[in-house]
C-alpha cells in the first residue's frame, strides 16, 4: 500500500485502495486506470518540497466526519442535492474540467484567476513551483481518508457524477476529507503569494475548484471544506523550505513581467459561471 498517496485526486485512488477498507468489489489493478486516473498519478509523483515526515498530520487537523443523524450530516445532503441541481449546466461543465488533473493542463485552471495564461511554456517557473507542490498537497489528506474510509455521495444517493470512467477507481477511496481541495485550495493560497494584486481571485478560484468536487457528486461539501483545512497547514509548512522559497521568488519575478496580460476571452465566460 502507498502510504498517503493522494487517492482523493483521482491519481491515487486505485493505488491507496489496494491497501484500503473496500466498500463493494476488489480494487482495479494499475493497468486498468482510466486515462485521467493515469494522467493524475503523473501529475502527484514528482517529488515535493516537505521532507519525509514533515506534513502536518491531517488527523490533528480534521475532526470526525459528521455523524450519521446529525445536524451536519443533513448539511452535507442538503449541499449535495443542490449539486445535483446543476447536472448539464455550463458549472457541471466546469466542476468536469477541474476534475481531470493532467500535468499538461491541470495549472491552467488558474490563468483567468491569475490575469495571464499559466502552463509549462508561457510561466515556467510558475508552473515548476504548482507542479512540485503537488504531491505535498495532494498526499495531505491521505491519514484521515484512511482512518475514516467515507463513502462518497454518488455511492449514497446513486445519482450521476461528471466523471463516470472514474467509478470503479473512487469506490475504493474515502471521500472524506477532499484532497482534490486540498490541492486547489493550496494551489491558490501558493499562487496568491507569488501574484499578490491578485489573492482575491486566486484563493476564491482555489475554492471553487475544491467545490467542484461537491458539484461533481464525489464529495460532500464538509469532505470540500475540511480539504482547505489541510491546505493552509501545508502552505504554511511548505513556506519555511528554503527550496520552496527560492522557487516562489523566481515565480513572484516571472508572474511580476507578465502582469496587465490578458488571458483570454474564455475568462469571461469562466467568471459568469462561478457567479451563477
Amino acid at each position: 500500500m502507498m502510504r498517503q498517496f493522494p487517492a482523493v485526486l483521482l491519481a491515487g485512488a486505485a493505488m491507496a485502495a489496494a491497501g484500503a477498507v473496500s466498500f463493494a468489489q476488489p480494487a482495479p489493478p494499475p493497468s486498468s486506470l482510466p486515462p485521467s486516473v493515469a494522467a493524475a498519478s503523473r501529475l502527484m509523483s514528482t517529488p515535493g518540497y516537505l521532507p519525509q515526515g514533515a506534513a502536518p498530520d491531517s488527523l490533528l487537523l480534521n475532526p470526525p466526519p459528521p455523524a450519521p443523524g446529525s445536524a451536519a450530516e443533513a448539511r452535507d445532503i442538503a449541499a449535495a442535492e443542490a449539486a445535483l441541481a446543476l447536472h448539464g449546466t455550463p458549472r457541471w461543465a466546469l466542476a468536469t474540467q477541474d476534475a481531470l488533473l493532467s500535468p499538461a493542463t491541470a495549472t491552467a485552471t488558474f490563468s483567468c484567476a491569475a490575469g495571464f495564461k499559466i502552463d509549462a511554456v508561457s510561466t515556467p517557473k510558475l508552473n515548476a513551483l504548482l507542479m512540485r507542490s503537488a504531491s505535498d498537497l495532494g498526499r495531505s489528506t491521505g491519514r484521515t481518508k484512511q482512518k475514516y474510509m467515507r463513502r462518497r455521495p454518488f455511492i449514497v444517493n446513486g445519482k450521476p457524477m461528471c466523471t463516470p470512467e472514474q467509478d470503479a477507481v473512487l469506490r475504493h477511496d474515502g471521500s472524506y476529507p477532499s484532497g482534490h481541495s486540498a490541492l486547489g485550495y493550496g494551489w491558490g493560497l501558493i499562487l496568491a503569494e507569488a501574484i499578490p494584486d491578485r489573492t482575491a481571485q486566486l484563493v476564491a478560484r482555489g475554492r471553487a475548484f475544491g467545490d467542484s468536487r461537491r458539484v461533481c457528486n464525489v464529495h460532500w461539501l464538509s469532505d470540500v471544506e475540511e480539504g482547505r483545512i489541510v491546505a493552509a497547514a501545508v502552505v504554511a509548512r511548505m513556506n519555511a523550505e528554503p527550496a520552496f522559497q527560492a522557487d516562489l521568488a523566481a515565480a513572484r519575478a516571472e508572474a511580476a513581467a507578465l502582469k496587465g496580460r490578458n488571458p483570454g476571452a474564455e475568462c469571461n465566460t469562466e467568471a459568469a459561471t462561478l457567479a451563477q
